[in-house]
């Protein structure tokens, strides 16, 4: 994907999801803002006409933590004043011309999450995950114009692209763990993943290898990749999560429940913000070498997820 120039729209596409709806219809005292779609929206519009010219629009990330902590004044418990004091703030980011100028701070602090490929369906629904969890989150994105103007100091943003080294390397600072929304990349070129302690991978392998008639052959380049992908977060030398999942829904997660039985992926199917649940779950259970398991949307429900990844066999299923 091409990276955006500063005049275009932020090259997400749309999404609707239970964070989106929950605007629909806000509680007693609390103002709902008008929904747009995709998450990250670049508007070049003016603001409303009653609203002081010189106040900013607040983006889609503050009013959803808005709508679901009460308000602005509960966003501090969220880390957004923690990296308002340490970064100097929105303006830093907007201002800051380079990753270097960004993480001066962070060099050699190892407690950042860093979602790859986060201008994806997938990655933006992880980051909102990882806000809400309350971690230290570095994106990967094509334009940190437009992420901060939807997620504002939420996140720390890298301009770049996975497969690029360069841009993968400076990401990388200040980043103990790893979720891979959709390719490897440069995180396979040797020594890049010095000092990070889990890398977690969301693959889509067993979908692309079940493909039938010409959605097999239009799936090869992506089959092959996913199955190159795989190989080489095995390799790693750090604790690897790898999670199969059944084809991706954009339908709205937390609506149903789990199933994780080998197989299941082959025709089953999982709602996108439930997979990206389950790999910020994934963060808290790290295992000793990989971990590779299916997940689909099924009937049971998870209370405990350390018990339920602690029940899977390491190692199992790397073909």
């Amino acid at each position: 994907m091409a990276a955006a120039s500063s005049s275009s729209s932020f090259p997400f596409s749309s999404l609707t999801t239970s964070y989106e709806q929950a605007f629909i219809t806000a509680p007693r005292g609390v103002r709902a803002a008008p929904l747009r779609s995709p998450i990250l929206h670049a508007s070049s519009s003016k603001p409303d006409a009653d609203r002081n010219a010189k106040t900013k629009p607040i983006s889609f990330g503050d009013r959803l933590l808005d709508y679901i902590e009460g308000g602005p004044k509960l966003r501090k418990w969220y880390g957004a004043q923690e990296q308002l004091v340490r970064d100097g703030g929105q303006k830093d980011y907007e201002e800051a011309s380079t990753a270097e100028q960004i993480l001066e701070d962070t060099d050699g602090v190892r407690d950042a999450v860093l979602v790859t490929d986060a201008d994806t369906e997938t990655g933006q629904l992880i980051v909102l995950s990882l806000i809400l969890k309350r971690v230290r989150v570095r994106v990967l994105v094509k334009d940190a114009k437009f992420a901060i103007s939807a997620f504002g100091s939420y996140i720390e943003p890298i301009v770049g692209d996975v497969a690029d080294k360069a841009s993968v390397v400076k990401a990388l600072r200040g980043v103990r763990a790893i979720i891979c929304p959709a390719k490897v990349g440069a995180l396979a070129q040797n020594g890049v993943l010095r000092g990070v302690e889990h890398v977690i991978f969301l693959s889509q392998l067993v979908v692309l290898r079940n493909e039938k008639g010409i959605g097999s052959i239009l799936a090869a380049r992506a089959r092959k990749q996913a199955e190159e992908d795989e190989a080489a977060v095995a390799n790693f030398g750090v604790p690897t999560t790898i999670i199969r999942t059944g084809r991706l829904q954009d339908e709205p997660g937390g609506r149903l429940g789990f199933a994780f039985a080998q197989g299941s992926t082959l025709s089953g199917t999982l709602s996108r913000e439930d997979a990206a649940t389950v790999c910020v779950k994934a963060l808290d259970v790290p295992p000793q070498q990989s971990l590779i398991f299916e997940v689909v949307n099924g009937s049971d429900t998870v209370s405990d997820w350390e018990d339920v990844f602690s029940s899977f066999e390491e190692g199992v299923g790397m073909s």
